[in-house]
């Protein structure tokens, strides 16, 4: 059998989350997929998937085996493209990753318009709010918010993000009023689950301490929208990245308050491993990308700056 066939059909059924769910985008049999998966675990001499009649699990000696056959795949991937010169039209498979929000509202538009203009590209979107590792989990392009950890990674800025407070009118009429931080203490706070129950902001001219206001929640979320909507409703005072408040800022539903007291704005990044900017895909679609990417952060940045 042969071995890079093999560690196709593992990944595949990883990422699928069965045997028979690739044997179908595969084209064969849950029995040759698995005829094909055992034949790589002979080869190692250990399981690397755990099989239910439902579903499949990694084992640990898989687990680090899927990251192996990612980057072999991938590897291999580039240099035929690369082989092929500069000038070979894009084409295979495109896999992004971006936090959720931003992802949705901001960066598929831009994918779906990449994938009118390229129809020999296909592309698969993953939304998490968590680091990926680009090169364990056989990602081509991230959507990054926030400081880069990893020096390893090509980066290109695309635009800057601030977090806002905001809270919507009716709301800041019946409460009362916010001019500094501490004035949080007397609100109600729509707050994320993920997060502390504190807010840190700059610190005040001539100190180097940031102000951190401690609070209790009147409502926890788990998810952005819900917040935001929330929020809209009127159920208290929340802080969100401009991004995801963009849209309800511009119609007037929320305001925004202390932007004076917020940190410098982040950046945004799109990034992806060092060699990848070769492969004829991953370069279309940074060069697709990266200026729409920079108007539409602009335009948002315009949409929430403080009424």
């Amino acid at each position: 059998m042969d071995r890079l066939d093999a560690m196709k059909v593992f990944v595949l059924a990883v990422d699928e989350g069965s045997l028979a769910a690739a044997g179908r985008k595969l084209g064969r049999s849950p029995a040759a997929v698995s005829r094909a998966i055992a034949f790589l675990e002979q080869r190692v001499g250990a399981e690397l998937l755990h099989r239910t009649t439902r579903s499949i699990k990694l084992s640990e000696e898989g687990e680090r085996y899927v990251a192996i056959c990612r980057r072999v795949l991938t590897d291999l991937e580039e240099a035929e493209d690369i082989a092929a010169g500069p000038r070979t039209a894009p084409r295979g498979l495109l896999t992004i990753t971006a936090p959720v929000v931003s992802g949705e509202m901001v960066l598929r538009p831009i994918l779906d318009a990449f994938l009118d203009a390229y129809p020999t590209v296909s592309a698969k979107l993953l939304l998490f709010d968590r680091a990926v590792n680009l090169i364990e989990e056989g990602v081509d392009i991230a959507l990054r918010i926030g400081p880069l950890a990893d020096s390893a990674m090509v980066a290109m800025r695309v635009g800057g993000i601030s977090r806002v407070v905001v809270a919507a009118p009716r709301y800041l009429k019946q409460h009362p009023r916010i001019t500094e931080p501490g004035d949080l203490a007397k609100h109600q706070i729509v707050a994320m689950a993920h997060l502390p129950n504190s807010w840190t902001f700059a610190p005040q001219p001539g100190s180097s301490a940031p102000r951190t206001v401690q609070f209790t929640p009147r409502l926890v979320v788990n998810s952005t929208y819900a917040a935001v909507a929330s929020t809209v409703a009127g159920r208290g005072v929340a802080r969100m990245y401009s991004y995801q408040v963009a849209e309800q800022v511009a119609r007037r539903e929320l305001e925004i308050v202390l932007a004076d007291d917020e940190d410098p704005e982040m950046p945004a990044h799109l990034i992806c491993p060092q060699g990848r900017l070769s492969v004829p895909k991953v370069r279309a679609f940074t060069d697709f990308a990266v200026p729409r990417l920079k108007k539409q952060f602009a335009l948002l940045k315009q949409s929430t700056k403080a009424r």
